[in-house]
């Protein structure tokens, strides 16, 4: 038998269209990429190339996917019925396609409003940026109906793709070595943070104190260091008192059967509250300590540490390390299936005879003592203690589970899906600042960020049988 999975399309009304269709728009959007590239008196040689590159790769696009997934879309007729019309298959597709319609329509519009509104924003950059957000949106819409079990992973990464893509052709330096060593990081405190966030969200909770006991460990190690205490000891103290706090965050969510992120508010709260008063006494500056910090703590985290004579702050590898242990671990212990199975369904876990209470008071111990970790750490790279340090990491954690593709009803995803939220929301982050944008605006950006990728991973399967 011969193969027919790789035959072309035949020649139908639609097929043909559909192909003439793609000849047209990849002509017409290389035509005006040119003629941005000449208005703007760009090199001749350039012009041209990035014509032909861009008509080039339109028409494969076109050709490769959009026609075959269109044909392929459009309602096959029985073979007692009459034959679909081009014009009706066209109404089917534009009905089950509506989404990634609209997407591209949100993109067209909005660089037909920025042009025509902003000054000099109508440019072959923006055009090109335009055509690479399109791509990727095409693409998600195309490629994510193979992947089934992984789809938010492959979604993730193709945003993040898109977003690194778009930062290095508007910010100079972007791929730079220090930028990328800077990113990472960042990138490195935040994955850290998310650890605890990924596991309750797993179980279906949300852990609020994270930020607050960040914060808390962050001035309480420096302030035990003032007080003579050795630095390794200091940590340790630090990192055992942020696993009791975790600890008494289960213990109270899971017995008075309260909702987890109201009662962990109200404990980390309580947390940084306690942890002013008892910083503060004999000092005029509440929620702020000063002293030396160890030169072993800032070569873990500062931009100029370094690892075993490379230039790259252990932080990164302490992360790297983190992710590889709870991607492989959640997968493939015992521990992991049972929080997996415990958010799946936590009648059928429980009448196999997994502890929930255990599990659930265990997560969030481990919560805490990450959290405390991060907030050490993050002592190391900007060598004072201030207590405000955790509170951007309160919306960010979230950020990067809900991005990432884990489901906040538990059950689905995984730290490996965080850790894709965290370099997109980081890449985005590094994009936004080099291009000058101020804070108000990235809170925007973020919202925008975060509503469609919600809006897709609803429409998951593992998501879709949990409400």
């Amino acid at each position: 038998m011969v193969d027919q999975t790789f035959d072309p399309l035949p020649a139908t009304p639609l097929t043909v269209l559909l192909r003439w269709l793609g000849l047209a728009v990849a002509a017409v959007v290389a035509g005006v990429g040119a003629g941005l590239g000449f208005w703007q008196h760009l090199p001749a040689l350039n012009v041209i190339f990035y014509t032909a590159a861009i008509f080039a790769l339109l028409l494969w696009v076109w050709s490769t996917f959009l026609v075959r997934w269109i044909a392929e879309a459009a309602p096959r007729a029985a073979p007692s019925r009459a034959p679909v019309s081009a014009r009706a298959a066209a109404r089917g597709f534009v009905v089950r396609r509506a989404g990634l319609l609209g997407g591209l329509l949100v993109i067209i519009l909005g660089f037909i409003i920025l042009s025509l509104t902003v000054t000099g924003f109508f440019s072959l950059l923006n055009f090109l940026t335009a055509l690479v957000l399109a791509a990727a949106v095409i693409l998600i819409a195309v490629v994510s109906q193979v992947f089934v079990d992984n789809r938010s992973a492959f979604i993730g990464l193709m945003v993040l793709a898109a977003l690194f893509a778009v930062a290095a052709l508007h910010v100079n330096g972007f791929l730079s070595g220090a930028n990328i060593k800077s990113m990472l990081v960042f990138a490195s405190f935040l994955g850290l943070a998310s650890v605890g966030q990924t596991l309750v969200s797993l179980l279906g909770g949300l852990d609020l104190a994270i930020p607050f006991i960040i914060g808390s460990s962050n001035v309480g190690l420096l302030y035990l260091i003032g007080l003579g205490i050795p630095s390794p000891i200091a940590v340790i103290i630090i990192l055992l008192i942020g696993g009791a706090i975790g600890f008494a965050n289960g213990v109270l969510s899971y017995r008075l059967q309260g909702q987890a992120l109201i009662v962990t508010l109200g404990v980390g709260f309580a947390v940084s509250g306690c942890t002013q008063i008892l910083t503060s006494i004999g000092s005029a500056f509440a929620g702020n300590v000063f002293g030396q910090v160890p030169n072993w703590l800032k070569n873990l985290a500062a931009m100029n540490g370094t690892t075993f004579g490379l230039n790259v702050p252990p932080v990164i590898f302490i992360w790297l390390a983190v992710a590889i242990v709870l991607i492989f671990g959640m997968k493939n212990s015992v521990y992991g299936r049972y929080v997996y199975a415990l958010g799946g369904n936590r009648t059928s876990a429980q009448r196999i005879s997994i502890s929930e209470a255990r599990y659930w008071i265990g997560t969030f111990t481990v919560s805490g003592c990450v959290s405390a970790l991060t907030g050490s750490l993050l002592l190391g790279w900007s060598g004072g203690g201030f207590i405000g340090v955790g509170d951007p990491y309160l919306f960010m954690t979230l950020a990067a589970v809900v991005i990432g593709g884990t489901s906040l009803l538990g059950g689905h995803g995984g730290y490996g899906f965080t850790v894709i939220g965290v370099l997109v929301l980081q890449v985005l982050t590094s994009f936004l600042i080099g291009i000058g944008l101020k804070y108000e605006w990235q809170q925007f950006i973020y919202g925008l960020l975060i509503l469609p990728m919600v809006a897709l991973y609803a429409r998951s399967p593992h998501i879709r049988t949990q409400i």
